[in-house]
């Protein structure tokens, strides 16, 4: 439980003029899809046109820890979508499913088009975002190689509703950590990829992580939160190469080329996820490309 995101992108909208502001994510279930339809329209207002709207899933153990069951996560995105976007197309909305149940809803301000993407990792949702959503938010802490398998996916969804792969927007995040010293770089990066290995190891075996040292991470960290003094011994036993595989990790030169390499597996704008706190050091690096 760390921020929202709505009431960060406000603020920031206040103070920019170019920027995109998207949610990358906010969840099905924790948010009624008319309610979301009057935040992101009221944010649109608010940044001239500049609302970008990401919603997911949500994940475990997250959801059962906040009392949700997670029913039918496909069916629950799908039905999301497809009513935020007819709202969003100011159209009078009544819609009964299993997840959403809306009578004569409509926005009553006039708005923008707000495009909507689905925060997918699994490759069931990617085929899913292929087929209803204006775009796929592709997480991070996965290799260059998932992105390969992702885009496969998410042209099977795209061709199922008539539509080529290059009508989807495709951002990715990246987790990056940037230091001129390689190995502190590395260093640094190495207790969030731990963390995943443990929170998330569908990610991590799609990505090409041993399911051993998967297991033994999460023996090891006992849980989550993990166990006391879980997560430091847990660390201790990701190695680089792993840190490397699945993050953005060295000197500005070696963050470029790891970025540029989800690029050219199919990600069409890269999200960079500072993991240090040289925010800005990692935007010069970046804008000099």
């Amino acid at each position: 439980m760390a921020r929202d995101s709505i009431v960060p992108l406000t603020a920031i909208a206040t103070v920019t003029r170019r920027l995109k502001l998207g949610s990358g994510v906010i969840h099905t279930w924790t948010r009624n899809p008319a309610m979301i339809a009057v935040i992101f329209s009221t944010l649109d207002e608010i940044s001239r046109g500049r609302a970008l709207l990401g919603i997911g899933a949500l994940w475990e153990p997250m959801a059962s820890k906040i009392g949700i069951e997670r029913k039918t996560p496909l069916l629950a995105v799908r039905e999301y979508v497809q009513v935020l976007q007819r709202l969003f197309k100011m159209e009078t909305v009544t819609f009964h499913g299993e997840h959403v149940n809306l009578t004569e809803i409509r926005l009553e301000r006039s708005t923008n088009y707000i495009p909507v993407y689905v925060g997918a990792t699994g490759f069931k949702m990617i085929e899913l975002a292929g087929e209803v959503a204006d775009g796929v938010l592709l997480n991070y802490m996965v290799s260059p190689e998932y992105n390969k398998n992702a885009m496969k996916h998410l042209k099977e969804g795209a061709r199922k509703a008539g539509r080529s792969l290059d009508a989807i927007d495709r951002p990715q995040l990246v987790a990056c950590s940037l230091n001129e010293d390689s190995q502190k770089a590395i260093d640094a990066a190495r207790p969030m990829v731990t963390e995943y290995l443990g929170i998330e190891p569908h990610i991590m075996k799609m990505s090409g992580v041993g399911e051993n040292l998967v297991n033994e991470i999460r023996e090891t960290l006992g849980g989550w939160p993990p166990k006391l003094g879980g997560l430091e011994k847990a660390t201790a036993m990701v190695d680089d190469k792993t840190v490397q595989l699945l993050t953005a990790s060295g000197t500005a030169d070696e963050c470029l080329k790891k970025v540029q390499a989800y690029v050219d597996e199919g990600c069409t704008c890269p999200l960079l996820w500072p993991i240090r706190d040289n925010v800005k050091e990692l935007i010069e690096a970046f804008a000099q490309s």
